[in-house]
């Protein structure tokens, strides 16, 4: 069983930074991808990044490349979403999630194991 806890979010100002983080508890063996995927009350939760944890492959939406650096920390058990350059259609709930053996990380299908979420909002 894998637990996740998110924290990091908040109230940025458009053009402006902040960084998520992921505890993770539980065991996590070396074909986990870890991602962050975001939910607006308007959509269905949509991939944002996502990152194996044995070799570092990262994998970005689109809409968040270049702004956007998911990684993690080994030592820690925990993963970072680092936001920079937000813009108000950033505004979600982010949430954190884990699963073993995940072909395309971009589907929220596979995933196991989810966070209960962390606001970040983006003010114009």
């Amino acid at each position: 069983q894998v637990q996740l806890v998110e924290s990091g979010g908040g109230l940025v100002q458009a053009g402006g930074s902040l960084r998520l983080s992921c505890a993770v508890s539980g065991r996590i063996v070396s074909g986990y991808t870890m991602a962050w995927f975001r939910q607006t009350p308007e959509n269905e939760r949509d991939f944002v990044a996502a990152i194996r944890w044995s070799g570092g492959t990262t994998f970005y939406a689109p809409a968040v490349k270049g702004r956007f650096t998911i990684s993690t920390d080994s030592a820690k058990k925990s993963i970072y979403l680092q936001m920079n350059n937000l813009r108000p259609e950033d505004t979600a709930k982010y949430y954190c999630a884990a699963a073993v053996d995940v072909e395309r990380p971009q589907l929220s299908y596979p995933y196991d194991y989810w966070g209960q979420g962390t606001r970040v909002t983006v003010s114009p």
